[in-house]
C-alpha cells in the first residue's frame, strides 16, 4: 500500500474535504473550511518526494520531472477517490488531495434553488458555474449532469481535468474524457466533441481564449454547454468572457452573451450553524431581455440591480441568498458575514435578530 494512503485514510475518517502535504510542515487536513495540522512530524523533502513517487505513473513522473504540475485522479487501496495536484515550490514537493464522494451528487440533495434544475431542461445555450477554488463547482456540475442523465435521452460529453465523479450511463450516454489522458486541451476536446453528435458538452474549465471561443461556437450551434470560470459574481463573469477574447471579437462576444448565455451560477460554501459542515449558497443570474441590453451597451455594473429584482425568474444576489439562509438557520451568521458584499447592511440584519449569535463588527 502506498504510504500516502495512511494520511488519506485518516483524512476520510475525520470527514475532511482536502489533505495537504508540503515540505517543512506536518500533513494538513481541511475540515469544514479550516486547515488544521495532524499530529505528525514535519515532512522532509526526500521523504515527501518518495511518498508522491509511489502513486505517479511513468508518464506523470516524466511530466513532473520536466518541471510541470501534475493533475490526476487517484483511488486509494481503501477505495477512496481523490483529485490530486502535485507541484514544486521553493522548499520542495507539495501535493493536495481533494476527496471525491463515491455517490454521484443529486440536485435535490444539494438543496440548490429549483431554477437550476429548470435551466438543465434547455437544449441549447451556455450555463456557467463560477466561484473560487474549493466552492463546490464540480459537485454542482456533476449533479446537473446526473439530472440530465437520469431524465433525458442524450449524448453527454464531459471534458474534465481530471475526471472526478464517475457517471454511469442511465437514460443518457455519458462519455467522460480527461485532459492529458484522452485529449491535449479543452479546446481540442470541444472541437472533437462537435464531431461526436453531442447534445450536451461539459467543459471542465474555460481557462483561455481558444476554449471560450470553441465553447461559444458549440452553444450557438444547437448544443447545451456547461462550463466553469474562476470568477466571483455575474458582473465579473460577463466582463471576463468579454475581456478574454481579442478586441475585434468584443461585439461578437457581447452579442453571444446576450443571446446564448442562459445563466451564471456563482457559489460559495458557508459553515452550518453547528460548524460541522458547509452549505452551498448561490448567486443566480438568468438571462432576459433587460440583462441582454445591459451587456450590449456596456452597462454590466447595473447587473446586480437586475438580479435583486429578478426573484420571480429565479434570480438572486449572493447577499440575498445569505440573508435568507440565515433566516432559515441553515448557515452560521459569523461565517456568512465574511462573504457579504454589503457588510453594513448584513451587520444590522444579524444584530437585530435575537436568535442569531453576535457578529464581529470589524468584519
Amino acid at each position: 500500500m502506498p504510504r500516502i494512503d495512511a494520511f488519506l485514510k485518516l483524512g476520510l475518517a475525520q470527514g475532511c474535504s482536502d489533505v495537504h502535504l508540503a515540505v517543512g510542515v506536518p500533513p494538513m487536513l481541511r475540515l469544514h473550511g479550516d486547515l488544521m495540522p495532524i499530529k505528525f512530524r514535519d515532512l522532509g523533502a526526500t521523504e515527501l518526494e518518495s511518498y508522491v513517487g509511489e502513486i505517479l505513473t511513468n508518464s506523470q513522473k516524466d511530466r513532473f520531472g520536466s518541471g510541470r504540475d501534475v493533475d490526476f485522479s487517484y483511488v486509494s487501496e481503501d477505495g477512496g477517490r481523490f483529485r490530486v495536484n502535485v507541484f514544486r515550490k521553493e522548499t520542495g514537493v507539495g501535493a493536495t488531495f481533494r476527496f471525491i464522494p463515491g455517490d454521484t451528487p443529486r440536485l435535490e440533495r444539494l438543496n440548490l434553488p429549483k431554477v437550476i434544475q429548470t435551466l438543465c431542461d434547455h437544449h441549447q445555450g451556455m450555463i456557467l458555474v463560477t466561484g473560487s477554488t474549493g466552492t463546490g463547482k464540480s459537485t454542482t456540475l456533476a449533479a446537473m449532469i446526473d439530472h440530465l442523465n437520469s431524465n433525458q435521452h442524450l449524448n453527454i460529453i464531459s471534458l474534465e481535468d481530471p475526471i472526478e465523479f464517475v457517471h454511469k450511463s442511465k437514460k443518457s450516454q455519458v462519455i467522460q474524457r480527461e485532459l492529458g489522458t484522452h485529449l491535449p486541451s479543452f479546446a481540442e476536446g470541444i472541437r472533437a466533441a462537435l464531431r461526436e453528435d453531442p447534445d450536451v458538452i461539459l467543459v471542465g474549465e474555460m481557462r483561455d481564449a481558444e476554449t471560450i471561443s470553441m465553447a461559444m461556437t458549440a452553444a450557438e450551434t444547437g448544443h447545451l454547454v456547461l462550463g466553469t470560470l474562476h470568477t466571483t459574481g455575474a458582473v465579473k463573469t460577463i466582463d471576463r468572457m468579454i475581456d478574454a477574447l481579442p478586441g475585434e471579437m468584443r461585439e461578437q462576444t457581447k452579442s453571444f452573451l446576450s443571446q446564448s448565455l442562459l445563466a451564471v451560477i456563482t457559489q460559495t460554501l458557508v459553515k452550518t450553524p453547528d460548524n460541522r459542515g458547509r452549505r452551498a449558497i448561490v448567486e443566480i443570474m438568468v438571462m432576459n431581455r433587460a440583462i441582454g441590453k445591459l451587456i450590449l451597451t456596456d452597462q454590466t455594473h447595473q447587473l446586480p440591480a437586475q438580479l435583486q429584482m429578478g426573484k420571480d425568474h429565479g434570480m438572486q444576489l449572493m447577499d440575498q441568498a445569505l440573508l435568507e439562509a440565515i433566516q432559515r438557520k441553515e448557515i452560521d451568521p459569523d461565517d456568512a458575514f465574511q462573504y457579504a458584499a454589503d457588510k453594513a447592511m448584513f451587520q444590522r440584519f444579524v444584530t437585530n435578530t435575537s436568535v442569531l449569535p453576535k457578529i464581529d463588527a470589524a468584519g
